[in-house]
Order: structure tokens, then C-alpha cells, then sequence
């Protein structure tokens, strides 16, 4: 399964919906690209919302890690929602879930970015 993503914009936020498998970094250069473009402008507050993401490895882990450092660097923060139970055992294992901000909604998740 490929892997693809919605954005759009929620106030302040950035929001990214996940879709498929994301198992590759070529896979999100698009979505590393947009995030870039975001993070310059100042735009450093982001959701990521996994509901509709099937699978995750390790380079998928590696891609969620930069974008977090994009937005810690320049100030902001990432939260991630609708985390499946394959991927939030991943996150426990490799201890990302101390991490990351996880929450169980995308309204939880803009309710911390907007602290």
C-alpha cells in the first residue's frame, strides 16, 4: 500500500492526515517538502493525525522524528493522534511515546498545540 497525506490548516495548526504505509523516505519528500515551507514561515505547530496510517517502520519513525526537530527548532511543536495499536506499541517500544505528544483525538491534539 503507498502511502499518501491530506493537509490543511486549522487556525494556527498545521494538520497532516496520514494514509497507507509509510515505510520509506521517498515516499514523503512532498510532505517534508510542505513542512519546510511551513516551518519558514513561522508555521511550527503540527498534527499529525495517523488515523488512516496502516503501518509505520523505521524509516517512517525517522520521518516523524525530523519533522518534530523542524518544529522544536523553530519554536513549535507536534502532536499525534488516532495512533493504531501496532504503531502506539512501536512508539512504547522505542520509547517515541515520551516523546511525542500522543493523544487519542485530533481535538485533544490541537488542544495541547494551543497551549
Amino acid at each position: 500500500m503507498i502511502f499518501s497525506y491530506k493537509s490543511n490548516k486549522q487556525g494556527e495548526i498545521n494538520t497532516y492526515l496520514f494514509y497507507g504505509e509509510l515505510i520509506d523516505r521517498g515516499q514523503a519528500t512532498s510532505l517534508l517538502d510542505e513542512i519546510e515551507i511551513a516551518v519558514a514561515k513561522n508555521e511550527n505547530k503540527i498534527l499529525l493525525n495517523l488515523a488512516d496510517l496502516k503501518y509505520l517502520n523505521s524509516s517512517g519513525l525517522n520521518i516523524i522524528i525530523n519533522i518534530l526537530t523542524k518544529a522544536r527548532k523553530s519554536g513549535g511543536d507536534v502532536a499525534i493522534c488516532n495512533v493504531n495499536k501496532k504503531i502506539t506499541e512501536l512508539l512504547i517500544i522505542t520509547k517515541l511515546n515520551s516523546v511525542f505528544n500522543v493523544c487519542d483525538s485530533a481535538e485533544q491534539g490541537i488542544a495541547i498545540l494551543n497551549k
